[in-house]
């Protein structure tokens, strides 16, 4: 079986969602992702010779709907023989395509994959396809559907995580966003009005008082009797754990990989930078937000490694009880994980966040001189999906 090597990773910036429109607004889905395609190709990349380029979208409609990386490709001028598809598992659809372009390498069925996520929040609100299960009662009866900021409430008493240790760690978050390195993997974005070329949104003048002094944003949210019922809680009336301070913030953003076999790494003369050793998806019964613990064993199984082994975890912080369960429930250290801040400072991307912490986690192993690193990330409806990768540097 082929290796899915990685020959390089690219990223835009994270760029803040704001009313009247944020930094990337300007750019639609399909342009924002060509930004990513186009440097791809300066850099190297045989374009013609790609067999498949793969998109995670998290919310596939409008500008996002049909085959938002068929028409990234045109935008970004490649050639008309480059085929593409979109895959959606909700928050994890980056992740998705990197896992689904990493199993065609190594099944050989394919020797050169792109694969990528992109979404605009800024232009494709979240929920703005109106699944049945958020808009239906009987259907979001059925599955359990609440807010995902209701799961992680709900996910925060049930592991026994008090509002304070989650401001501390919305604070870490915070602070380690604001002392965060340049990260090499990103790509900057040229607008006719401004360059962006790093993550917005952290906030270095954050404090734990500012953070106590704000208001729990799910505390009266009618469907607490929906989770009661679907988990078997009993919820009290310090139910409201999270605030708009350990809550991520929504951004616009896009990403890709290249992916290869030892072939088609040789036909591109790319000198391979990493791969991808394993990869899982998960599940709990909805609306829980804890299947980022077994989509992690899963995938360090896969990977035939141990937690232990691990030099960077990037969990996406889909508040603040996401990292901090992870890091008790695989005996993690607290330094190790989002060494740099994560989505309570800097955004989540939906579709191209799992690209973004791939590119993330690639980079800090390149300056540790190489090891291994965990990609996971939650998603409602109970899911979530989770990536190993190695670095050669």
């Amino acid at each position: 079986m082929s290796r899915a090597l990685i020959l390089d990773a690219a990223r835009t910036p994270r760029a803040r969602v704001r009313r009247g429109g944020g930094t990337l607004a300007g750019f639609s889905p399909a342009e924002l992702l060509a930004v990513v395609l186009r440097e791809l190709t300066a850099r190297g990349l045989p374009d013609d010779r790609v067999d498949d380029v793969i998109v995670g979208v998290s919310t596939v409609v409008g500008e996002q709907g049909g085959n938002v990386g068929r028409v990234a490709a045109m935008h970004a001028g490649w050639s008309d023989a480059v085929p593409s598809g979109v895959v959606s598992r909700l928050c994890g659809s980056g992740l998705d395509a990197i896992a689904s372009g990493a199993a065609q390498v190594r099944s050989g069925g394919a020797e050169l994959v792109v694969a990528a996520g992109v979404e605009s929040m800024s232009r494709v609100p979240m929920l703005a396809d109106r699944p049945a299960f958020a808009i239906d009662e009987a259907e979001g009866e059925a599955t359990g559907f609440v807010s995902i900021g209701v799961s992680a409430d709900a996910a925060a008493i049930r592991a026994g995580f008090s509002r304070t240790q989650l401001d501390e760690y919305g604070l870490r978050s915070q602070l380690r966003a604001s002392a965060a390195p340049a990260w090499e993997s990103i790509v900057p974005v040229t607008t006719p009005a401004v360059v962006l070329d790093h993550d917005e949104g952290a906030r270095p003048d954050t404090t734990l008082e500012s953070l106590a002094a704000l208001e729990p944003l799910f505390a009266d949210d009618p469907l607490w009797e929906r989770v009661e019922r679907h988990l078997g809680i009993t919820t009290g009336p310090d139910r409201g754990r999270h605030t708009v301070g350990t809550a991520p913030q929504f951004s616009d953003a896009a990403a890709a990989l290249v992916l290869a076999s030892e072939t088609g790494a040789r036909q591109s003369d790319r000198a391979p930078i990493g791969a991808v050793l394993g990869w899982a998806q998960a599940a709990v019964r909805s609306p829980g937000l804890e299947a980022t613990v077994p989509a992690s064993r899963k995938a360090l199984d896969q990977a035939g490694l141990q937690a232990s082994e691990l030099s960077v975890v990037e969990v996406n912080e889909s508040f603040a009880v996401t990292p901090l369960l992870l890091t008790r429930e695989l005996g993690l250290p607290a330094d190790l994980v989002n060494a740099h801040g994560g989505a309570i400072a800097v955004g989540h991307p939906l579709g191209a966040c799992g690209g973004v912490l791939v590119a993330n986690a690639l980079d800090q192993l390149r300056r540790m001189g190489g090891g291994y690193g965990l990609v996971v990330i939650p998603a409602a409806l109970g899911l979530a999906t989770a990536v190993v990768v190695e670095s050669f540097a």
